[in-house]
């Protein structure tokens, strides 16, 4: 059986099939097919909502089972902001810098530095069923960016148990304890008996 994953990202794909292995499942990319939207916009007011658009969209348009994920970082002491809204914190254009940046000044003499990294993993069926799971990962927020590694608010971001930022640690490492990583188990686990 196929399942599509609503992404364009090799990277992004490579990690999933990694950890949510089935025998009975070839995953796919939304750029395996043609005809697909090329992107769905992401309006909804929590993760759960954007993860659950995006695999019906690809759902319908497609005629496959569809997996779709939506995540972002919370930080408490903006009341989790930049939340849904990570991607796009300083602005529509903006790039990964400039988020983190914004997300620097915001937190500027703050001492709550907790936050987290929070994923939603959706899955339609094409009659209409629909399965969702969350994974996070607990941390808190540097006062600089640190390390090379990573993207997005990788530099800034130290998770529970660790010294180093995701920047700084090795993608194996952070594979294994991502928000991700997380919600993409939870889903194996879960989602294991649905295609027997």
């Amino acid at each position: 059986m196929q399942l599509l994953v609503a992404t364009r990202n090799r990277h992004k794909l490579a990690e999933i099939m990694r950890i949510f292995k089935h025998d009975k499942l070839d995953l796919i990319a939304a750029d395996d097919l043609a005809g697909l939207p090329a992107d769905v916009e992401e309006d909804a007011d929590t993760f759960e909502g954007n993860a659950l658009k995006k695999a019906r969209v690809l759902c319908d348009a497609s005629g496959l089972w569809t997996m779709a994920d939506d995540s972002g970082l919370e930080v408490d002491a903006l009341n989790g902001a930049p939340g849904v809204y990570s991607a796009r914190y300083a602005g529509q254009d903006c790039d990964c810098h400039a988020n983190n940046l914004k997300l620097l000044s915001e937190l500027k003499g703050t001492t709550n530095r907790t936050a987290r990294f929070r994923c939603a993993i959706a899955l339609c069926a094409t009659d209409g069923r629909e399965w969702l799971v969350n994974g996070a990962c607990e941390g808190r927020i540097t006062t600089a960016a640190r390390g090379q590694n990573g993207f997005g608010y990788d530099p800034l971001f130290v998770p529970d148990g660790y010294v180093q930022s995701f920047a700084e640690l090795d993608a194996g490492i952070k594979n294994k304890i991502s928000h991700r990583a997380h919600a993409l188990r939870l889903a194996a686990k879960e989602w294991k008996m649905l295609f027997i």
